[in-house]
Protein backbone atom coordinates (compact mmCIF):
# COMPACT_ATOMS: atom_id res chain seq x y z
CA UNK A 1 0.00 0.00 0.00
CA UNK A 2 1.04 3.42 -0.99
CA UNK A 3 2.29 5.42 2.02
CA UNK A 4 1.99 9.63 2.63
CA UNK A 5 5.41 10.13 1.61
CA UNK A 6 5.09 8.30 -1.59
CA UNK A 7 1.32 10.05 -2.52
CA UNK A 8 4.06 13.25 -2.11
CA UNK A 9 6.88 12.05 -4.03
CA UNK A 10 4.81 10.82 -7.07
CA UNK A 11 2.55 14.05 -7.07
CA UNK A 12 -0.65 12.39 -5.86
CA UNK A 13 -0.30 14.80 -3.06
CA UNK A 14 0.76 18.74 -3.59
CA UNK A 15 1.16 20.97 -1.21
CA UNK A 16 -1.09 24.60 -2.55
CA UNK A 17 -2.33 27.19 -0.73
CA UNK A 18 -4.54 26.74 2.54
CA UNK A 19 -8.47 27.64 1.85
CA UNK A 20 -10.33 28.03 4.67
CA UNK A 21 -13.28 28.58 1.72
CA UNK A 22 -13.27 25.84 -0.35
CA UNK A 23 -12.83 23.57 3.33
CA UNK A 24 -16.13 25.14 3.90
CA UNK A 25 -17.23 24.57 0.49
CA UNK A 26 -16.07 20.58 0.56
CA UNK A 27 -17.82 20.16 3.66
CA UNK A 28 -21.22 21.40 2.23
CA UNK A 29 -20.77 18.76 -0.45
CA UNK A 30 -20.22 16.45 2.09
CA UNK A 31 -23.15 17.09 3.95
CA UNK A 32 -25.26 17.17 0.54
CA UNK A 33 -24.00 13.58 -0.01
CA UNK A 34 -24.82 12.05 3.49
CA UNK A 35 -28.27 14.01 3.13
CA UNK A 36 -28.71 11.84 -0.59
CA UNK A 37 -27.53 8.79 1.46
CA UNK A 38 -30.04 8.91 3.75
CA UNK A 39 -32.91 9.63 1.10
CA UNK A 40 -31.33 6.16 -1.15
CA UNK A 41 -30.85 4.23 2.05
CA UNK A 42 -34.64 4.74 2.79
CA UNK A 43 -35.91 3.79 -0.56
CA UNK A 44 -33.41 0.43 -0.32
CA UNK A 45 -31.30 1.43 -3.08
CA UNK A 46 -27.66 -0.33 -1.31
CA UNK A 47 -25.23 0.27 -4.38
CA UNK A 48 -26.49 4.27 -4.91
CA UNK A 49 -25.79 4.47 -0.48
CA UNK A 50 -22.27 3.20 -1.10
CA UNK A 51 -21.40 5.67 -3.87
CA UNK A 52 -23.01 8.58 -2.20
CA UNK A 53 -21.67 7.58 1.51
CA UNK A 54 -18.34 7.64 0.21
CA UNK A 55 -18.83 10.27 -1.57
CA UNK A 56 -19.83 12.22 1.95
CA UNK A 57 -16.92 10.76 3.77
CA UNK A 58 -14.18 11.26 0.67
CA UNK A 59 -15.46 15.16 0.15
CA UNK A 60 -15.46 15.32 4.35
CA UNK A 61 -11.50 14.35 4.13
CA UNK A 62 -10.54 16.32 1.06
CA UNK A 63 -12.13 19.69 3.10
CA UNK A 64 -9.27 18.77 5.83
CA UNK A 65 -6.81 18.41 2.71
CA UNK A 66 -8.13 21.88 1.58
CA UNK A 67 -7.55 23.61 4.87
CA UNK A 68 -4.03 22.15 5.13
CA UNK A 69 -3.38 23.41 1.39
CA UNK A 70 -2.80 20.13 -0.27
CA UNK A 71 -4.56 18.90 -3.50
CA UNK A 72 -5.38 15.26 -3.87
CA UNK A 73 -5.00 13.39 -7.23
CA UNK A 74 -5.66 9.87 -5.68
CA UNK A 75 -8.66 8.82 -3.24
CA UNK A 76 -6.21 6.99 -1.31
CA UNK A 77 -3.58 9.29 -0.93
CA UNK A 78 -6.19 11.27 0.40
CA UNK A 79 -6.80 8.31 3.68
CA UNK A 80 -2.96 8.08 3.45
CA UNK A 81 -2.78 11.98 4.90
CA UNK A 82 -5.25 11.83 7.12
CA UNK A 83 -3.93 8.78 8.53
CA UNK A 84 -0.55 10.59 8.51
CA UNK A 85 -1.30 14.19 9.92
CA UNK A 86 -4.85 13.42 11.50
CA UNK A 87 -4.01 10.53 14.06
CA UNK A 88 -5.66 12.18 16.87
CA UNK A 89 -9.12 12.84 15.62
CA UNK A 90 -9.42 9.73 13.87
CA UNK A 91 -8.43 6.05 14.44
CA UNK A 92 -6.38 3.86 12.05
CA UNK A 93 -10.04 1.66 12.60
CA UNK A 94 -11.60 5.10 10.77
CA UNK A 95 -8.71 4.73 8.28
CA UNK A 96 -8.65 1.15 7.61
CA UNK A 97 -13.01 1.93 6.98
CA UNK A 98 -12.11 4.46 4.70
CA UNK A 99 -10.27 2.19 2.52
CA UNK A 100 -12.92 -0.54 2.80
CA UNK A 101 -14.90 1.59 1.68
CA UNK A 102 -13.52 3.20 -0.81
CA UNK A 103 -13.07 -0.32 -2.66
CA UNK A 104 -16.76 -1.44 -2.11
CA UNK A 105 -18.13 2.23 -3.99
CA UNK A 106 -15.46 1.32 -6.60
CA UNK A 107 -16.58 -2.07 -6.57
CA UNK A 108 -20.33 -1.01 -6.94
CA UNK A 109 -19.53 1.78 -9.74
CA UNK A 110 -16.78 -0.62 -11.64
CA UNK A 111 -18.31 -3.81 -11.15
CA UNK A 112 -21.38 -5.42 -12.80
CA UNK A 113 -22.12 -8.42 -10.71
CA UNK A 114 -21.74 -6.66 -7.31
CA UNK A 115 -24.26 -5.34 -5.24
CA UNK A 116 -24.36 -4.07 -1.83
CA UNK A 117 -26.60 -5.32 0.72
CA UNK A 118 -28.63 -3.74 3.61
CA UNK A 119 -26.77 -4.35 6.00
CA UNK A 120 -23.16 -3.21 4.61
CA UNK A 121 -24.85 0.05 3.54
CA UNK A 122 -26.67 1.21 6.66
CA UNK A 123 -23.05 0.68 8.25
CA UNK A 124 -21.50 3.00 5.38
CA UNK A 125 -23.90 5.32 6.30
CA UNK A 126 -23.32 5.36 10.12
CA UNK A 127 -19.36 5.32 9.05
CA UNK A 128 -20.56 8.55 6.71
CA UNK A 129 -21.94 10.19 9.55
CA UNK A 130 -19.51 9.75 12.50
CA UNK A 131 -16.35 10.46 9.64
CA UNK A 132 -18.00 13.78 8.71
CA UNK A 133 -18.36 14.93 12.57
CA UNK A 134 -14.97 14.42 13.42
CA UNK A 135 -13.91 16.05 9.89
CA UNK A 136 -16.12 19.30 10.63
CA UNK A 137 -15.13 19.24 14.46
CA UNK A 138 -11.39 19.06 13.17
CA UNK A 139 -11.67 22.13 10.53
CA UNK A 140 -13.81 24.13 13.07
CA UNK A 141 -11.50 23.96 15.78
CA UNK A 142 -8.66 23.80 13.62
CA UNK A 143 -6.75 21.06 15.44
CA UNK A 144 -4.47 18.28 14.51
Amino acid sequence: MIDFEECVEKGLLRKGIPSQEQAIASLAKAMESLEDAKLVLNAKRYNAVAIMAYLAVFNSARAILFRDGYREKSHACVARYIQSKYQSSFTQHHIDLLDVYREKRHDVQYGALFNLGKEEAENMFKFAEEFIKIAESTIKNKTR
